[in-house]
């Protein structure tokens, strides 16, 4: 197949892709850790802070509604981007792991109390597993875990046994980070909700890679980070509902969301969104996220989902012809993920013999420790892609690993 995509006219948006490492051509396959980012994302961050840098909301002079017009604006082209119904449905927050904490604490230590079931799945990052752990232990639930079967995927019969335990909370990732898997998002939110149980959803892989819509999956938590969305470190996003975001009360305390502050009366809190975003935002990373996510819309979620299809079927084409090698993840429906083990040899030192070639990939449990106690391994080589990756630098892994593996060998 050949990729829709201009990939020489995106990958001159990327700096950082004309570097060499260890004086090599960096290839750079490590997207779902963190996504590498255009001129227009770095561009916008230094505009901001070189020509309108104040605090916002809180200031009437000119720099600080410049400063506060970008920060909204950003917020607009978040909720256009997934498909929200309502502006303040957006919550700015340092990441996707900050959101999962935010619902984790904000609801739930009103909605979660002894007995309750938690239901996560075991193919969660560390992020949608520990934070409900911590809240379980606090408050006597339990957290159950959805089992996955041998080729990555949910197991379904085991998602419906554990329905019937009548959960207050279902959590679970959009798209694995580890396995590439795609879960069948709509669905799994029906069933959780026709059982009664609030859903989050951690989109951190999918929305960089495919097209999100809120309004259609009708969970009432989505959470997302910037910095693999090809925008900055820091910042992220908590959609939710807004019957149930308007019923919560604050996590954090501090500025900006209040509505009155009283020594003799006490506090009343700021309407949405602001009693959620306690104290000085990230403003120039929400700005540079808006431009990152008009980048990705421009650039096509469906050319992108598509030419990263391209890649990491090659990838597993010329991979699975290595003797000894053995995929960890064989889903029908895949992102652009590859993660994969060789007989006799530890990911760590198969990973470091690829940096000497340049070769950026990921090594390790990826933050699925429960993942690779399911397979029985200590840990995966994780080749990830995203839109400026091509078919050259495929070529480039596998002969990677093929030289490493001799060196090793």
């Amino acid at each position: 197949m050949i990729s829709a995509l201009d990939t020489a006219a995106i990958r001159s948006q990327f700096p950082i892709l004309e570097r060499e490492v260890h004086g090599q051509p960096l290839v750079y396959l490590d997207h779902a850790a963190s996504a590498q980012k255009p001129i227009a994302v770095i561009e916008a961050q230094r505009e901001y802070l070189s020509h309108y840098h104040s605090n916002v909301h809180r200031g009437v002079h000119a720099l600080s509604q410049q400063a506060t017009d970008a920060f909204e604006r950003a917020r607009s082209t978040v909720q256009y981007h997934i498909g929200a119904a309502h502006l303040e449905e957006i919550i700015w927050v340092a990441g996707a792991t900050d959101g999962i904490n935010l619902v984790s604490q904000a609801w739930g230590r009103e909605h979660i109390g002894a007995g309750d079931v938690i239901l996560i799945t075991r193919m969660e990052h560390h992020a949608n597993i520990v934070p409900w752990q911590m809240l379980a232990q606090e408050k006597g639930a339990k957290v159950e875990a959805v089992d996955i079967l041998a080729d990555g995927t949910l197991d379904e019969d085991d998602f419906q046994k554990k329905l019937k335990l009548n959960p207050k909370m279902v959590a679970f990732m959009h798209v694995s980070n580890t396995l590439g898997t795609i879960n069948d998002a709509q669905r799994l939110t029906s069933m959780a909700k026709s059982a009664g149980a609030t859903v989050l959803i951690d989109g951190s892989q999918a929305l960089p890679h495919m097209i999100v819509d809120v309004a259609e999956l009708d969970c009432d938590f989505y959470v997302f980070s910037g910095h693999k969305a090809y925008g900055p470190t820091g910042i992220g996003v908590l959609y939710g509902r807004k019957s149930i975001l308007e019923a919560m009360n604050p996590w954090r305390g501090g500025g900006e969301m209040i509505d009155e502050v009283s020594l003799e009366k006490g506090t009343t809190f700021a309407g949405l969104p602001h009693k959620f975003e306690a104290g000085t935002p990230h403003i120039s990373g929400a700005v540079a996220l808006g431009v990152a996510l008009q980048w990705l819309t421009g650039v096509g979620l469906k050319s992108v989902m598509e030419h990263e299809t391209i890649l990491s079927s090659q990838a597993r084409h010329q991979l699975g012809k290595i003797d000894g090698l053995q995929f960890i993840g064989s889903a029908p429906s895949t992102s652009g993920v590859v993660s994969f083990i060789v007989d006799g040899v530890h990911p760590y030192d198969l990973g470091t013999l690829l940096d000497q070639q340049g070769i950026a990939v990921r090594t390790g449990h990826h933050c699925t420790q429960p993942i690779m106690d399911h397979y029985d391994i200590p840990g995966t080589v994780r080749a990830s892609f995203g839109a400026y990756n091509t078919l050259q630098e495929v070529d480039s892994l596998v002969q990677g690993v093929e030289r490493a593996l001799k060196m090793l060998r």
